[in-house]
């Protein structure tokens, strides 16, 4: 009796289990549309994306203790490293590499783009507890950037601008 109680919550945990972490992989870029809180999200072709500058307000994140878990992982299903240059946009392919350069300041670091995000207001940019050290803006929260995308995707995959 006890048994049966479990089973449709066994069943919804593995298949949670499963999708979080074989059925994220990608192979190449990601650019699938997706949802996020309702809202369906288009990332650009990487054509469109080898060419992307935008500028607007970033902020930075640290998933390792999100939810009351010890660590995250990105939407490329990778674990979340606050010591990583690395950071999250809605729309560019991942992975992409950018330079991201603080407006207020002049500093400038190029990243890694492996996750989603941000989702508050209509920020541009997330990058990592790391990353907004280096550009000098951990302590404000927020900042005005300038990002350029470098290339997109990893190894054989890579392409340039």
């Amino acid at each position: 009796m006890i048994g049966s109680c479990f089973k449709p919550f066994l069943a919804s945990a593995a298949v949670a289990l499963l999708t979080s972490c074989g059925g994220d992989s990608y192979q190449g870029y990601k650019n699938a549309p997706y949802t996020v809180m309702g809202r369906r999200y288009h990332p650009m072709s990487i054509d469109q994306a080898l060419h992307y500058r935008s500028s607007g307000e970033a902020s930075w994140y640290d998933e390792r203790k999100m939810f009351g878990l010890i660590s995250g992982t990105t939407a490329l299903g990778e674990s979340f490293r606050a010591g990583a240059m690395a950071g999250a946009h809605k729309t560019l392919p991942l992975p992409c590499r950018v330079r991201v350069t603080n407006l207020r300041n002049g500093k400038s670091v190029k990243l890694r783009l492996n996750d989603r995000g941000p989702y508050v207001g209509n920020r541009l940019l997330d990058v990592t507890p790391r990353a907004a050290s280096k550009l000098g803006f951990k302590g404000q929260g927020l900042t005005q950037v300038r990002l350029e995308v470098l290339s997109i995707g990893d190894g054989k995959w890579r392409r340039r601008r």
